[in-house]
């Protein structure tokens, strides 16, 4: 039996406006199983970037619950939410959101300093991920010196640091050429095949096809 890892349960997001509340996503139900890989595939205004948002613990929902670990934590506090966050979620962004001034370790080991680990350990568990992603040479780098493949790969470093229970990976290779895009999203393939569940948001059909299961939203609903 499938251990699910994620469930959203009737979940619905609106945002007040002047007149009428925009209702952003509506009555979504999903579950993501340990060792999936899936693919949240639509169009831009979808609502596919406000679902990862509320899965990844980034925000709440209106209606509706978010099950994380078998726990409830639609109605949790910042606070605990910013530890779910770091403790299970790791996250790629298309942008790669790494901190300019700070070389690729420090980048890699980010999520350990909020998890409390010291130096050492901190140092030793980013350098092992750096490696493992062909970066051995470059942990001494800032982001301006490193290509936009290198930069995503630290970024991916950065997300697994903490071995998390799901990774959340928005448009990942939407900032890069084709053929680094797709060894990126090789590296995807190759943790899944490793056990790592991972949902990547995209609204190219040709990346949606590299994951196991496609689900599609239009218009804040799953169809």
């Amino acid at each position: 039996m499938a251990t699910p890892i994620l469930q959203l349960v009737k979940v619905g997001k609106a945002y007040k406006s002047d007149s009428n509340p925009v209702e952003v996503l509506k009555n979504i139900n999903l579950q993501i199983n340990k060792g999936d890989f899936i693919a949240l595939m639509g169009p831009s205004g979808s609502g596919k970037s406000t679902l990862m948002n509320i899965a990844g613990c980034l925000d709440t929902p209106t209606s509706g619950k978010v099950v994380f670990d078998g726990k409830d934590v639609s109605k949790l506090s910042e606070a605990e939410l910013a530890q779910i966050r770091n403790k299970k979620i790791g996250f790629v962004f298309q942008s790669f959101n790494l901190i300019p001034r700070t070389t690729a370790l420090d980048n890699a080991q980010l999520p350990l300093i909020y998890a409390g680990f010291n130096q050492e350990e901190r140092n030793q568990l980013a350098k092992e991920k750096l490696e493992k992603f062909g970066l051995g040479k470059r942990i001494c780098h800032f982001p301006n010196q490193l290509s936009g493949g290198e930069q995503q790969r630290v970024a991916i470093a950065r997300a697994l640091v903490n071995n998390p229970t799901i990774i959340l990976a928005d448009e990942p290779t939407g900032n890069l050429d084709s053929k680094t895009g797709k060894e990126i999203l090789e590296i995807f393939k190759q943790l899944n095949k490793q056990g790592n569940t991972i949902v990547l948001v995209t609204h190219d059909a040709e990346i949606a096809k590299k994951a196991k299961k496609i689900i599609r939203i239009y218009d804040g609903q799953i169809v």
